[in-house]
């Protein structure tokens, strides 16, 4: 396509007064618009600025909703999460392409929460702490929490344990490594402890596994988008329609064994891809 052609084909592209306000909805179906224009206009003409900027400010309620999760922060953290996610949006729109046949919704969330993530990784631990109790960290905030619903009272140590399916020591550990999440006192710990180790960070700010679900379905679509069309069938036989690896082998026409070494193979593939973009 020619400049003039694609000079006329911006013209098409409507004035939108405050992107900002744009509703979700109507953001969606603007959004594809804008995408169109922006896969054929000159990258760093005014138009080609345009049609990225309005797809910036369209689509920042997905920070927001992104950013959501960690609204127990105060006030100025929550401004800096905002910030980082919108780099994560950002990325998003630049990587973004019409023919991948996902909606930019599915595409962008896993971007922006991946970059506040990375965020948290690099600057919220006080002092170094390997990934390793990092995460031990938050599975014991899930943990407790559970235990504490259910028991009416602190958990021990042996209780964590055996829920955690960790040695007591790991769970020790874990909790000593809350301490370097923040730069506050050693000594504060929770009343009511039975070994006196809780410190406070292990029983707030835990994640919305709610909102995890909803990250963890939106980062699945792309990739499951990418897969072959048999690859994509047996996902969808086996876990949405729930059939055996027997069942799957009749309809398809092959063993169960073949079955299963094909599932094996596609589910690595989207561990694989989750991994990367978290």
């Amino acid at each position: 396509m020619s400049m003039a052609e694609a000079q006329t084909r911006t013209t098409e592209l409507p004035e939108v007064a405050d992107p900002s306000r744009v509703a979700p909805q109507d953001a969606r179906e603007l959004s594809k618009l804008f995408f169109q224009q922006l896969a054929i206009l000159e990258e760093g003409t005014p138009e080609h600025q345009y049609a990225r900027n309005t797809l910036i400010e369209m689509n920042m309620s997905l920070v927001r909703f992104a950013a959501g999760r960690f609204r127990s922060r105060g006030p100025e953290e929550m401004e800096d999460i905002v910030q980082v996610g919108m780099i994560g949006l950002i990325k998003a729109i630049d990587r973004f392409e019409l023919s991948r046949e996902v909606e930019f919704t599915s595409f962008a969330i896993p971007y922006i929460v991946g970059e506040i993530k990375r965020f948290f990784r690099d600057t919220t631990w006080a002092v170094h702490v390997p990934r390793r109790l990092q995460e031990a960290r938050v599975q014991l905030a899930r943990a407790t929490e559970e235990l504490r619903s259910r028991l009416g009272r602190t958990p021990t140590v042996k209780e964590l344990s055996e829920l955690m399916s960790l040695p007591e020591e790991e769970v020790r550990e874990a909790r000593l490594a809350a301490n370097g999440y923040n730069s506050s006192s050693l000594d504060a710990t929770i009343n009511g402890s039975e070994d006196g180790e809780a410190a406070l960070q292990d029983f707030i700010g835990t994640p919305d596994t709610d909102l995890e679900l909803v990250e963890d379905f939106h980062a699945l679509a792309p990739l499951i988008a990418e897969l072959e069309q048999r690859d994509r069938q047996i996902i969808h036989m086996r876990f949405v329609e729930e059939l055996t690896q027997a069942q799957i082998g009749e309809r398809l026409g092959v063993s169960q064994m073949h079955v299963s070494r094909l599932l094996s193979r596609t589910l690595a593939r989207l561990r694989e891809g989750m991994l990367t973009t978290s």
